[in-house]
């Protein structure tokens, strides 16, 4: 079962059990230009422009994460694909996994703009630009 965390909630889970690998699964564009949490770890669930499965996510997962019971959070820009990518490890065995709900950027207000509602950014979390 996929475990639910806002953003606060995995930032207290990073800081009280560090053995917890944060994988950010947005795009490169993403991860570089809007900034990502300090310790995520880049694996792309989706490869822009055309937005396909990245084709070796599970490999660069395991590379990463060998041990399929390491506690793992997922996120992304709103924890749509952050779930996709949970799910597809799900599949293949590991039983530790969270999704990051509202994600990094969050959800969209009322003008269409993200970061005024929610986010990893909304709540002042640590986060960085490449």
């Amino acid at each position: 079962m996929i475990q639910r965390l806002n953003p606060k909630q995995a930032w207290e889970r990073l800081q009280s059990h560090p053995q917890t690998i944060l994988i950010d699964v947005r795009t490169a564009g993403e991860y570089a230009f809007v900034g990502h949490p300090p310790s995520a770890v880049f694996i792309p669930w989706k490869e822009a422009p055309d937005w396909t499965t990245n084709p070796d996510f599970i490999q660069q997962v395991e590379a990463t994460v060998p041990e399929k019971d390491t506690p793992v959070i997922l996120m992304c820009r709103s924890g749509q694909r952050s779930m996709q990518a949970a799910q597809a490890l799900e599949a293949e065995g590991y039983t530790d996994l969270t999704n990051m709900e509202e994600g990094f950027e969050g959800d969209l207000d009322e003008n269409k703009q993200r970061g005024n509602i929610n986010g990893w950014r909304f709540h002042q979390l640590p986060w960085q630009q490449s």
